[in-house]
């Protein structure tokens, strides 16, 4: 049996609580090791085989999948965050069904959920925007043009955006060049939930400006929309003249 657990998006307490369980009876763990917190192994029971997939391909990942199959141990595949985003789950789980391997997926809190606790931010609000689009650059490995940064940038939603520190002048130019205004609301949350944590707020044209100073180079999330400027009008769920299905409006 092959588990797929998601990591959480950095501190080892924020695995779930099915996730730490399988880690624990694993017999073999194969974990994202350029991302995933090291400290999540400490669940691991003795004599766990570990294998970090930053220094493997996916044919040798399914190779030590399928001596422990053969062997008859449990594999936990270990990925950061939820492995559903780029998590290059897919290729993984469509190999095991070429060879009959039964597998399971575990889902983890993901970074961009962290990125919004350590924000204090509420990415949907009323009257703001209510969708969240998550995307990255095109950078070595290309991105669809109909997901460019421009067209969705012209929508105005949320935008969290993964992959692209690295790239983060362009991003502005392309973020404008979608329509927003260079004074639009944006962050950098560097390591999001793990212990060296950090936030960066600024603006769309003073992202690449804002990393610079910080030498912020990697491992970051980019947050953009007007939702982290504050203004918003009260949600209708909680208001005393609004009826639910559970309350009357106040008259």
């Amino acid at each position: 049996m092959v588990d797929f657990v998601g990591a959480g998006s950095g501190a080892a307490d924020l695995i779930t609580v099915r996730g730490k369980r399988l880690l624990s009876e694993a017999d073999v763990i194969i974990y994202a090791g350029s991302l995933v917190n090291p400290a999540l192994l400490d669940y691991k029971k003795e004599g766990c085989q570990v294998h970090n997939s930053a220094y493997m391909t996916l044919e040798e990942v399914i190779a030590v999948v399928e001596a422990a199959e053969a062997a008859g141990k449990h594999t936990v595949r270990l990925h950061t965050g939820d492995p559903c985003l780029y998590g290059a789950i897919r290729e993984q789980m469509d190999e095991l069904d070429k060879r009959g391997i039964a597998y399971e997926v575990c889902p983890g809190v993901s970074s961009f959920c962290g990125a919004a606790a350590a924000l204090h931010a509420e990415y949907t609000l009323p009257d703001v925007s209510q969708s969240v689009i998550i995307t990255r650059m095109a950078g070595r490995t290309p991105v669809p043009e109909a997901e460019s940064i421009e067209k969705l940038a012209a929508h105005r939603s949320t935008m969290v955006i993964f992959l692209s520190t690295g790239m983060l002048g362009e991003l502005s130019e392309r973020l404008m060049a979608g329509g927003l205004a260079p004074d639009t609301p944006a962050a950098i949350v560097y390591k999001a939930t793990w212990p060296d944590e950090k936030v960066f707020r600024c603006t769309v044209s003073t992202l690449e400006e804002t990393a610079g100073k910080h030498q912020i180079t990697k491992t970051a999330l980019i947050v953009v929309g007007r939702v982290l400027d504050g203004e918003y009008d009260r949600s209708e769920l909680y208001n005393p003249a609004f009826s639910t299905e559970f309350r009357e409006a106040s008259r």
